[in-house]
């Protein structure tokens, strides 16, 4: 068997998460996403832009992301390739290499970000906090194990800890863009 034919056998590309919280998450993203273009365009020669092009980049492809699921394509292609190359029972030190890995980019794209502020930390400081958890959040759903899956499938009046996790970083991103918007 392909590849190719084993990943599309375990993923198809579809909408992901179809209910009306994810449509809700979905256009969370695309906001912060022309938030951040806007707070971009304003501080043309100022610090801050990268960190604020950076953030509307990044909350494009999460925007896309949300309905495409593509970390269960990589998910499937990383099953596919271990079964095929016969490691799939030794898997468990993959997996922890591929979230160090993770965890290391996302230090190193706050840490990033946080340089690119220079001074100007308290002018998007709230912003940082929101990409904080929402990398907070990514890594938690790349993990999967079982007991953070339950934990952040827990229902608080109706609403999941996922969906509150992952929007309350987009919400501190929006209004401090919102802030920096207002300020002039």
């Amino acid at each position: 068997m392909s590849l190719l034919s084993c990943v599309s056998g375990m993923w198809q590309p579809g909408i992901g998460d179809p209910g009306a919280t994810g449509w809700l998450t979905v256009l969370a993203y695309l906001l912060c996403c022309v938030l951040a273009v806007q707070v971009w365009r304003r501080l043309k020669g100022q610090r801050g832009r990268v960190f604020w092009g950076l953030v509307a980049l990044l909350m494009l492809f999460l925007a896309v992301n949300k309905q495409l699921d593509l970390q269960s394509a990589i998910t499937a292609l990383g099953r596919c390739m271990a079964q095929a190359q016969g490691w799939y029972d030794n898997r468990f030190a993959v997996q922890l290499a591929f979230i160090a890995i993770l965890l290391m980019v996302m230090l190193a794209g706050l840490a990033i970000g946080l340089n690119s502020l220079g001074g100007r930390l308290r002018h998007s400081g709230v912003a940082l906090a929101g990409l904080s958890i929402l990398c907070a959040f990514v890594a938690v759903r790349a993990v999967g194990f079982h007991g953070m899956d339950a934990l952040i499938g827990l229902r608080h009046l109706g609403v999941s800890t996922n969906y509150l996790f992952e929007n309350a970083g987009l919400l501190l991103i929006a209004l401090n863009a919102i802030w920096l918007l207002r300020r002039r």
